[in-house]
């Protein structure tokens, strides 16, 4: 008898549950709210996403003035613009990484320029190129602390032919991958003018910031698998 009576007392339950779910509370049932809520945050995720992903466009980037008038000029006189196989690097392609929480970050991050944006720190050429070498620093130093991330999402050693590339490159690469070298730490004058040094009196490097371009036939460097 008592196992007879098990399967009523489990319907009992199922429908004592199903009926508090839609069992107006105040004004709106359990149900219709937990509904309702769910597909608001489905919406509000969606539109993040969305939000997110318009953000991460060259259209968006070069949007400001101060991007289309000087960075993205720069680009386009370079390898990574133009060339022979016509693969392009955009501007979110090196700058915004491609894993989803170091993307949220970098976006965080991203408040700060909205700040100087609204300031007018950057907006003429002038000013641009009194803050380049501060700007550019930071850059290097975003990349050298993530082993150049962004440039690995192209360019992977084991897929390097180096027969390919001119002796004076290959040797360079090959020397670099030794010493467990970065991408930017050869590669700073890659896609975007070199910021000059005050603290360089000529042309020669003495070790600091300051880096000759890299060959446009030498990929940029990625760690040892």
């Amino acid at each position: 008898m008592a196992q007879d009576g098990a399967p009523s007392e489990r319907q009992g339950l199922i429908k004592r549950l199903w009926t508090l779910f839609w069992t107006p509370n105040a004004r709106w049932p359990l149900g219709v709210i937990v509904v309702g809520a769910g597909l608001a945050g489905a919406i509000a995720w969606g539109a993040f996403n969305w939000t997110l992903e318009i953000s991460n466009t060259e259209a968006f980037c070069i949007s400001c003035h101060e991007m289309r008038d000087n960075p993205y000029k720069e680009l386009q006189s370079t390898i990574h613009f133009k060339n022979r196989s016509g693969v392009r690097a955009t501007c979110p392609d090196c700058h915004v990484p491609h894993p989803y929480i170091y993307k949220l970050q970098r976006k965080i991050q991203a408040s700060n320029e909205l700040f100087h944006k609204l300031m007018g720190t950057v907006d003429t050429p002038e000013k641009f190129e009194a803050k380049r070498l501060e700007m550019a620093r930071n850059v290097w130093k975003v990349m050298g602390s993530s082993d150049s991330r962004e440039c690995r999402n192209c360019h992977q050693e084991h897929s390097m032919d180096f027969s390919k590339q001119t002796p004076k490159a290959a040797k360079e690469m090959k020397e670099g991958f030794a010493k467990g070298m970065t991408c930017i730490d050869c590669h700073k004058g890659i896609a975007h003018k070199l910021p000059k040094d005050p603290l360089d009196d000529d042309d020669d490097d003495k070790g600091g910031d300051k880096a000759a371009p890299a060959k446009a036939d030498a990929p940029a460097p990625a760690p040892k698998n």
